[in-house]
């Protein structure tokens, strides 16, 4: 069953997109369905995306439960080792 559950927000970073070219990216898109590519029933999928460049400035990936959990944790201990005044 999926739950058609997406959570949107503003980010600021950049992203290696189609043809190896960086860009700004602006807007995430978190949600948990059905993946396009990656070989599960249900990943949690990832869009970094800068929409004022049209649809091909975006960046997707495709995570099982597990290895979203994983990310979340590196993502906190990589944050935690870093100096507060660094993350400004």
């Amino acid at each position: 069953m999926c739950t058609y559950t997406t959570v949107r927000d503003t980010v600021d970073g950049s992203a290696k997109g189609p043809g190896g070219s960086w860009f700004h990216v602006t807007d995430i898109t978190v949600y948990f369905d059905h993946p396009f590519h990656a070989m599960a029933e249900h990943t949690l999928n990832i869009d970094f995306a800068a929409p004022e460049k049209g649809p091909a400035a975006r960046v997707a990936v495709e995570l099982t439960a597990d290895s979203a959990r994983r990310l979340m944790a590196a993502i906190q201990e990589a944050l935690d080792a870093v100096p507060v005044e660094m993350q400004a």
